[in-house]
């Protein structure tokens, strides 16, 4: 039978070369005729590896930044706009400019913001559109941290909008300067009566857009439980590492499992998605919406790749992985790299769209850059969303590393006799964070009924192995509770979550004055906190307990 060292060994370097060869030669906008035709590529190569493939056409809520331009005192300076950003009336938008800063909620505090544009330091992010939003600005100038322009969706909404968050949608006009016009900007600013014209060109509408699913059936056949495998396929400009490198790692790393097949005890699947960098990830979340039965009744885990093999990219020990994928990470890191994973949440980016559904995820950007002087930790590049992101970018060995690791975990995923999901890890993680927030609410409010559940929980993981249906059964009621706020059906937003977000009711009341109205109201969502997470760890001791 194969073994992870096999499969890492026959990974063909130059293989994932000659996809990035092809991958270079178009600008992959969400919904483009040039998209489509990459797509096309994927899915013949993907079906030569002997994959079933389909490809799925949806209508996705995407959004194409398009010519920007932004005057003060008469003069242009460089900017680019932005994705999701509200475009401006052809005679611009023109306003009084106010510097917020780092955009810290102390710098939005007792200030009348309304109509202003607003100068903040940093890469334009949802967050920024959410609080321009929140306080009535009109537009906003974030001031790069480097010499280059990022291209970002500044949606906070996760996917494409529905009614109840449609009206989250940015609605001030966003642009981008360089580091060093953002600060001779701040100095004019400093001076005082400074005013800026935004001109900014968004083509935001429904699109049609492709999702490639490829599918190979382990031993036990076209309904057993399968590993999910993805990563978008949608560029900013050529996107050679973003997400060119990531797609050649995806289907080198499918290619050399599939060789050995017959022996998975569990089934592939592939995605590559559109709409991430153009609709907030939009493909994933219509995916998970549309196949919310059959992922919930049969995906065991997804493996989200994201840039990989950039040059530089020395670093592996932060790359982000749920708990219980924690210890499978550290082992296929520190087996091609040699170096020591020290664990890190995932956070709220990427296309994680599966974690309501509670499908356990690991990796997604894996390797990164050391720090940089501007402080931009774990970035992907001086490069990343520019034009500048093209094949030379792209180290050839960081590339084999990378993929070799993808594919180990996805072997062990895929073959290993006892899924290698480790709910003990878990379990100490959820331990951890219940005897944190203990400690602040100290006699106020008690949750040592989930102290001690959790460690029944951790005391059954140990006992095990378990099945993979039992498995999976403790995932869907825990997975939810670790990285949602707790509905399974619907998507959270695009801005930064706590870790286990339904505990935040009790974080709150801990952080709250004791007899104040405000803590009165929030003992009330605390015990329903409470309740919800009861409930899963329940669920998960039964799943564990029944096998």
């Amino acid at each position: 039978m194969a073994s992870p060292d096999v499969i890492a060994a026959a990974i063909d370097g130059a293989a994932m070369q000659r996809h990035l060869e092809e991958f270079a030669l178009r600008v992959k906008l969400s919904g483009t005729p040039e998209e489509a035709e990459s797509f096309a590529y994927l899915e013949r190569t993907m079906r030569g590896y002997g994959f079933r493939t389909r490809l799925i056409r949806h209508e996705a809520f995407i959004s194409l930044p398009g010519p920007a331009r932004l005057v003060v005192d008469g003069r242009d300076i460089l900017c680019i706009t932005h994705s999701m950003s509200r475009p401006t009336m052809p005679e611009g938008l023109t306003a009084e400019i106010v510097d917020v800063g780092n955009a810290s909620d102390v710098q939005f505090r007792n200030r009348d913001l309304t109509g202003r544009i607003l100068l903040a330091d940093g890469i334009s992010s949802p967050a920024l559109a959410a609080k321009a939003a929140a306080a009535g600005a009109a537009g906003t100038i974030s001031i790069s941290p480097t010499e280059h322009r990022y291209e970002m969706c500044i949606s906070p909404v996760w996917g494409s909008p529905e009614p109840g968050t449609a009206a989250r949608l940015p609605v001030t006009s966003a642009v981008t300067v360089n580091n060093a016009d953002g600060a001779a900007l701040r100095a004019r600013v400093a001076q005082g009566d400074a005013r800026a014209t935004i001109h900014a060109q968004v083509d935001t509408g429904w699109r049609d857009t492709p999702i490639l699913v490829c599918d190979l059936d382990g031993a036990g056949g076209g309904d057993a439980p399968f590993v999910l495998l993805s990563g978008h396929h949608d560029t900013w400009y050529h996107g050679v590492m973003d997400n060119g490198a990531a797609n050649a790692t995806m289907m080198e790393a499918a290619r050399a499992c599939a060789a050995h097949a017959r022996t998975w005890r569990r089934s592939l699947r592939v995605c590559f998605w559109s709409g991430h960098s153009h609709g907030r990830y939009s493909g994933s979340s219509w995916y998970a919406d549309e196949h919310w039965v059959e992922l919930e009744a049969r995906c065991v885990a997804h493996v989200n790749v994201d840039s990989t093999g950039g040059i530089g990219a020395d670093d592996l020990t932060h790359t982000g992985a749920a708990a219980e994928l924690g210890p499978l990470a550290r082992e296929a890191i520190g087996t091609h790299s040699g170096q020591d994973y020290r664990g890190k949440r995932s956070g709220r980016s990427g296309d994680q769209s599966f974690w309501g559904i509670g499908i356990p995820a690991m990796f997604g950007t894996l390797s990164s850059q050391p720090a940089s002087p501007q402080g931009m930790r774990n970035a992907l590049g001086w490069w990343w969303h520019t034009p500048h992101d093209t094949i030379d970018k792209v180290d050839p060995a960081n590339l084999l590393r990378d993929t070799r690791i993808v594919a180990h975990a996805l072997w062990r995923l895929l073959a290993d006799e006892v899924l290698p999901i480790d709910h003990a890890s878990q379990a100490a993680a959820l331990e951890a964070e219940l005897e944190g927030i203990a400690a602040t609410l100290g006699d106020r409010f008690a949750i040592d009924g989930l102290i001690e559940a959790t460690r029944q929980f951790g005391m059954l993981a140990e006992q095990g192995p378990h099945p993979d249906h039992a498995v999976m059964n403790a995932c869907r009621a825990l997975v939810p509770m670790d990285y949602t706020a707790g509905d399974r059906f619907v998507h959270d937003s695009a801005l930064p979550h706590p870790a286990w977000p339904v505990l935040q009711p009790l974080r709150d009341l801990a952080a709250s004055a004791p007899g104040t109205e405000e803590a009165r109201l929030l003992t009330v969502a605390a015990r329903r906190a409470r309740n919800r997470m009861a409930d899963a760890l329940a669920r998960a001791c039964a799943a564990l307990a029944q096998g």
